[in-house]
């Protein structure tokens, strides 16, 4: 079943690089939602998330030709939204800058998250909650699967610093779920 899933994506995507406008919205069809979950969990506001998924999509089309198969469709989308989302942060000017470069930084303490009783929708909001910096190193890390070199040369920082705001970022989480506790 995967086979076929991997050859009708395939097709659609020989057809847009022919130029068949339906085939790229079949695709559009197929991945929007989870590209504007992508967007969402970067960006935490809905509108601009709809807007950098419109942005993404246009620019995978344009871009539908440079498509090689070396990494699946779905992992060449979500790298253009990401990059369209990190655009957008570093137009408004809130991306965090740090100034933390070539300081070693101690091993962090572990955080023992079962002193906190938290659901998901808790962890959710929480994450929302965080400044961008730390959302954005903690949403890719976290949910996109990204690995600290990786969020490193995405984000144009060091790879300390990527886990030096994944580490700010789950002590801040822990406050915020504490403060959720307390409610």
């Amino acid at each position: 079943m995967e086979t076929t899933t991997i050859n009708i994506h395939q097709e659609l995507i020989e057809s847009c690089k022919a130029g068949d406008h339906q085939a790229f919205g079949k695709l559009y069809q197929l991945y929007a939602k989870a590209m504007y979950n992508v967007a969402l969990r970067i960006i935490k506001a809905e509108e601009e998330a709809q807007d950098i998924l419109q942005e993404a999509f246009i620019k995978a089309y344009s871009k539908i030709n440079q498509f090689e198969y070396q990494a699946n469709f779905g992992a060449w989308l979500k790298r253009i939204v990401i990059n369209q989302a990190l655009d957008c942060i570093r137009k408004k000017k809130e991306m965090i800058s740090n100034d933390i470069d070539g300081i070693d930084i101690e091993e962090p303490e572990e955080i023992d998250w079962q002193e906190i009783d938290f659901t998901v929708e808790k962890v959710k909001k929480a994450i929302m909650m965080l400044p961008d910096g730390f959302r954005v190193v903690c949403s890719m890390y976290l949910f996109e699967g990204f690995e600290h070199k990786e969020i490193a040369q995405i984000l144009g920082i060091s790879e300390s610093t990527s886990k030096s705001q994944f580490h700010r970022a789950k002590i801040k989480l822990k406050e915020i779920l504490k403060q959720y506790e307390n409610r």
